[in-house]
């Protein structure tokens, strides 16, 4: 369900209201933080949210135990996701070890419709070398884009962000740049930093949802966010948890009046 570069109405597009789904996703326990989970998006569905985002392998924390973990998109986990995304009748943007056909197992981005389908997988690109992640993982060749209520959405996964020549690469084709973590408390400061910057850069909606609690002995204490095209935050409608309006409107507003992507020659 990618959708390829190409003019809309955008001003014809309402906003599209966005849950941070933050929350301690626990560690290697999938029943609880699928509970936990679940209870989260009913919260997020009730304040009026129509896409919900949830942390990084948010069924088990940044694991390396690939060969336990990584389960087929129709596995129970991927399943139990789908099922919540239906019920509530909600989009869901959520990471989990994955493991495609060939055997390969990838850190991916699962987004689920609100009927209940995966609308598309976005497997992360850029692997943690420092934690060993190459080394159970294989990554991802490229960027995805998903049409969501008529708001266009490009996912990426936690170690991505440091690396901006991914979100260039399809900057034009989205409206929202959505980065989900299991980003540690020791570096937060460059979370911080690094959301804000790919919002400024690419004149894009970023929506950044980390963990929070302790997790194969590193801690975590959030910091989800959203930034504005301007790189302004983007103030929350509710609190539990935090909601946000994403406006494709704006960013085509901005883009047209400092059209600074016109004079990028690479890559886009």
């Amino acid at each position: 369900m990618s959708h390829p570069e190409g003019a809309r109405p955008a001003d014809a597009v309402p906003p599209l209201r966005v849950a941070l789904g933050e929350y301690d996703i626990g560690w290697q326990d999938p029943a609880t933080s699928l509970a936990r989970a679940e209870q989260l998006v009913q919260r997020a569905r009730r304040g009026g949210a129509r896409l919900v985002v949830l942390p990084e392998m948010c069924t088990t924390g940044f694991t390396m135990d690939a060969d336990r973990w990584a389960e087929p998109f129709g596995g129970a986990d991927a399943e139990r996701l789908k099922s919540i995304a239906r019920v509530n009748g909600v989009w869901l943007v959520a990471g989990i070890a994955a493991r495609t056909p060939d055997g390969a197992a990838h850190n991916v981005a699962m987004v689920v419709s609100p009927s209940g389908e995966l609308a598309g997988a976005y497997r992360k690109q850029r692997l943690f070398a420092y934690g060993g992640e190459h080394e159970a993982y294989v990554g991802g060749d490229g960027p995805m884009v998903v049409t969501m209520d008529g708001v266009r959405v490009s996912p990426f996964v936690c170690y991505d962000l440091r690396f901006p020549e991914l979100f260039r690469a399809v900057a034009r084709r989205a409206d929202l740049l959505v980065v989900i973590a299991n980003w540690p408390a020791a570096r937060r400061a460059h979370w911080d930093l690094l959301l804000r910057a790919r919002a400024v850069e690419n004149l894009s909606y970023v929506v950044g949802v980390n963990r929070t609690g302790e997790g194969g002995g590193l801690s975590y204490d959030g910091g989800s966010a959203a930034w504005s095209p301007w790189g302004d935050p983007v103030p929350t409608l509710a609190s539990d948890p935090p909601l946000v309006a994403i406006d494709p409107a704006d960013v085509a507003a901005v883009r047209q009046k400092y059209p600074f992507l016109d004079d990028i020659q690479a890559l886009i």
